[in-house]
């Protein structure tokens, strides 16, 4: 990926599950970022990022997306999939967003 390609996070929500999704030209399949929520949390339960995708930060850009939405609309968070457990240990200024 280039410096110049855009990269958009998409939002999706229905019915207490989401998912923060990033299509990027080219390539056919979706980077995806998955949560349920339950009692006001959001349990970020699967993170994905297709072969064509990995190594250019694709998966850190989903959970940014899910962390700037926790601090703008006041929802915890709680990680469930390794890969956003590990985001959270890589970032303890994050640790008021835990649940």
């Amino acid at each position: 990926m280039s410096d110049s390609t855009e990269i958009t996070v998409e939002r999706k929500e229905h019915g207490g599950r989401g998912a923060y999704v990033i299509h990027l030209s080219g390539v056919e399949h979706q980077a995806k970022l998955t949560w349920v929520e339950r009692h006001g949390v959001r349990h970020a339960d699967h993170t994905y990022v297709p072969d064509e995708m990995r190594g250019q930060g694709i998966a850190a850009k989903l959970v940014d997306a899910l962390v700037a939405d926790a601090r703008e609309q006041g929802f915890k968070i709680a990680p469930e999939c390794s890969y956003v457990v590990a985001a959270f240990k890589r970032h303890p200024e994050w640790a008021d967003l835990r649940a």
